[in-house]
């Protein structure tokens, strides 16, 4: 079902009519909405922030001086990583992830960047993707995903949030608070190309065991090797 928002009222000074300018949830009975409807174009920003310290992550103990440093240190939290599977109009096709730092670029193939790896979720503004969608031409599909790279697989603990946001409009927000049963990755957000210069965003959240999983799950047809950051 694709939510229309057409209804919604222009704010002032938002530039035209049918853009609204209030955050959408997608949810599980309201899971689509076109990109154009939320204000696309220039470059969508896509962030995940979460919960480094769930609640009886190492054991809460040794003062909060103690717990800055085992934030900060990664020790007993949960460690998120945001990444993408793209497919290009020419047929390549590939992942933006930090690891094996394959990090993209926003003016080359695959037109997608990860600004960094926040390996303690301490940072204020979590991890972000960037998609340049002066070339959505060129962009047949992506798929957004997260993994718990180090600790508890608990996706209803991380409290996990990932939020698209056009370079003008509304922002979409996705949130990972489903019970996963120990599954340590997370399909979020199809972004298909609607054969033109308009993205259909998709919610997914689907809990995979593993990158083989996730690409099985959606057809991507990559050739998986380990790797570390």
């Amino acid at each position: 079902m694709e939510i229309d928002y057409s209804k919604n009222s222009p704010q002032p000074g938002s530039g035209g009519a049918g853009v609204s300018l209030s955050k959408v949830t997608l949810t599980k009975a309201n899971r689509t909405v076109s990109l154009s409807k939320q204000g696309g174009g220039g470059q969508l920003s896509v962030n995940l922030n979460w919960n480094a310290r769930p609640a009886g992550a190492g054991g809460g103990g040794g003062g909060f001086l103690k717990r800055l440093r085992d934030a900060a240190a990664g020790g007993g939290g949960i460690d998120l990583d945001l990444a993408c599977l793209y497919e290009l109009a020419d047929g390549q096709a590939g992942a933006v992830q930090a690891l094996g730092d394959s990090f993209g670029s926003l003016e080359a193939p695959p037109y997608v960047r990860l600004d960094a790896d926040d390996r303690t979720g301490a940072a204020a503004g979590g991890e972000n993707l960037h998609v340049n969608l002066r070339h959505i031409h060129d962009i047949r599909r992506l798929l957004i995903f997260a993994f718990i790279y180090s600790g508890v697989p608990a996706w209803d603990q991380a409290d996990a949030v990932v939020t698209l946001t056009p370079a003008s409009g509304a922002p979409i927000e996705v949130r990972l608070d489903e019970h996963a049963g120990g599954a340590p990755m997370c399909a979020i957000a199809l972004l298909t190309n609607d054969g033109g210069n308009d993205f259909t965003v998709s919610r997914e959240v689907r809990y995979v065991g593993g990158h083989r999983e996730l690409d099985a799950a959606y057809g991507w047809g990559l050739q998986w090797t380990a790797g570390r950051k």
